[in-house]
């Protein structure tokens, strides 16, 4: 898949007067790659697209404009999109009180190793985990993770014929699953994998 370039970035006064648009049109397009699984844990499928929307928000949040800068950020979040091989997501403990988040945190140490997912009736992939630096402790896991899974080619294959796609969690303290990832996100999944499939 392609890397992100400074080309592709749009100057900060440029930004400005497209970011409300573009932000409207990455926010419809997140809502097709997410999957909740359970009440408390998202996955946020990456691509090309939210990529580009979260370095485009650095740049303008950190007021980043020279190159240096801007390659900076381009090697830190090009990793997250897909390489045609592989889903790449960002997964997100979400509990809002703030005792049972620590309690859960505590209780869920290295989840993000057995978060999974599973193409038709092949084995389901575990992902690999913050390969970018480690998010966990012996005592507790952060609540943001960055996970890749990675998928052989007859797991590829049999995305590409349109095999049920399914999820799931497998820890002591959170077994999730399966659940069926559903068509929109399966679509998505699918395009993700496109240039190694056809």
């Amino acid at each position: 898949m392609n890397k992100l370039t400074p080309q592709d970035l749009w100057p900060l006064e440029t930004y400005a007067r497209r970011r409300g648009d573009f932000r409207a049109r990455v926010m419809a397009h997140k809502r097709d790659r997410q999957l909740m699984l359970g009440d408390h844990l998202r996955l946020l499928f990456e691509d090309r697209t939210t990529v580009q929307y979260q370095i485009q928000e650095m740049l303008r949040i950190e007021k980043l404009f020279e190159e240096a800068e801007i390659l900076d950020e381009l090697n830190a979040y090009n990793p997250l999109i897909p390489d045609g091989s592989n889903w790449k997501a960002t997964l997100m403990i979400e509990i809002a009180d703030v005792p049972e988040r620590r309690r859960r945190l505590q209780a869920m140490v290295a989840v993000e190793h057995r978060v999974w997912m599973q193409v038709g009736t092949l084995e389901p992939v575990f992902a690999i985990a913050d390969e970018d630096m480690e998010r966990s402790t012996d005592e507790k896991t952060s609540s943001v993770h960055f996970l890749r899974f990675e998928l052989t080619p007859a797991m590829l294959s049999a995305a590409a014929k349109g095999r049920a796609l399914h999820a799931g969690v497998d820890h002591p303290a959170c077994r999730i699953g399966p659940l069926e990832v559903g068509d929109a996100l399966r679509r998505e999944l699918v395009s993700d994998l496109v240039s190694l499939t056809h």
